[in-house]
């Protein structure tokens, strides 16, 4: 364990926004987690996983912590199912592969998201139907301050949607170190009625797909509609899909009668953001070295040399077009820091 002076930060987000650490640590285990955080000379610390969530607006002045825990094992296991539990640094695709090739259910159609198993309860990450809190059972923590472990339970997580009380009550206070999962061993409940896995299935004449059928739909619509980080940097979707009241919807359907939707509960529905995005003007549009991608509007870009704060005002841009247009408030998923 090296704490490094003056470290680039580019390799260390999807952004591939050029940022400095004034210090920087790579952890691989929970004794150099504690080490660290007990370290009196750093009284800012900064916790960074696989960097696919966040845009670094400005350098980072303080001792930035690279969770880079490793390991997969098992907790406890049933003829019907599975109790994993992952390390947070590994990386969460790899870790849905890992399933997948052995058969337990119930991640698969969280293929291909970027980013590392720490970061996904903070966000409660979901894609096609399914969320983490559908799945995670616990997840271990270490309070930044005062280096106790916690083990918080899903109820514990708080999981709302794209959010967790990591980013509320608790945000910035713990760093997790692994998280736990509860997944099946057979009897798998399969989900291909959101969004476009059932066409896809169909496209690939599958009748009775089995979950890496699944996993193998999702990873084809998402190459077919979001960039890949190693070749145009992001940080997928960038803001969160509104929940809006029924009135709110209904009153932009008189106008907008295409407009895609889906129901919540019987007085909320779900809005895309990307479509929102795209009715007004940003789809494909530039800014510089900042943009909105040309295949899916919910995704801003780093073209090659922009600044954390260049992508920032495209996402203000967007907010203010949007609230204009349509009166609904965007929600930025991603984590701004500076």
């Amino acid at each position: 364990m090296e704490i490094q002076q003056h470290v680039s930060l580019k390799p260390y987000n999807t952004f591939g926004i050029e940022a400095e650490a004034s210090h920087f640590v790579s952890v691989k285990t929970v004794a150099e987690i504690k080490k660290v955080l007990q370290l009196k000379e750093y009284p800012q610390k900064m916790i960074l996983g696989g960097g696919s969530n966040i845009l670094l607006k400005k350098d980072v002045e303080a001792l930035v912590v690279h969770n880079n825990l490793k390991g997969i094992s098992t907790e406890k296991e049933t003829d019907d199912h599975i109790w994993l539990k992952a390390a947070a640094g590994e990386k969460w695709h790899a870790f849905v592969m890992y399933c997948v090739d052995h058969d337990y259910g119930g991640i698969e159609n969280l293929s291909l998201i970027p980013g590392n198993v720490g970061t996904a309860p903070m966000q409660n990450i979901g894609a096609y139907g399914v969320e983490i809190k559908d799945t995670l059972t616990q997840c271990t923590a270490i309070h930044i301050k005062t280096g106790k472990e916690h083990i918080f339970t899903n109820a514990e997580c708080e999981f709302g949607y794209r959010d967790s009380i990591f980013k509320n009550a608790e945000k910035g206070n713990y760093i997790i170190v692994s998280a736990t999962f509860k997944l099946t061993k057979r009897d798998h409940k399969l989900h291909t009625d959101y969004g476009a896995i059932s066409e896809e299935l169909a496209k690939n004449n599958i009748k009775n797909p089995d979950l890496k059928d699944i996993s193998d739909a999702v990873i084809q619509i998402r190459q077919s509609k979001l960039p890949d980080p190693k070749i145009i940097g992001n940080s997928g979707s960038f803001f969160k899909n509104p929940i809006v009241e029924r009135s709110v919807f209904e009153k932009i359907q008189k106008e907008k009668p295409q407009i895609p939707f889906y129901e919540v509960s019987e007085n909320q529905v779900k809005i895309p953001a990307g479509w929102l995005i795209e009715q007004a003007g940003f789809k494909g549009k530039r800014f510089g070295q900042a943009g909105v991608h040309d295949r899916q509007a919910l995704v801003l870009v780093n073209h090659g040399q922009a600044t954390g704060k260049e992508i920032w005002e495209v996402a203000l841009k967007i907010q203010q077009a949007v609230k204009e247009q349509f009166g609904i408030a965007l929600d930025v998923e991603v984590n701004v820091l500076g």
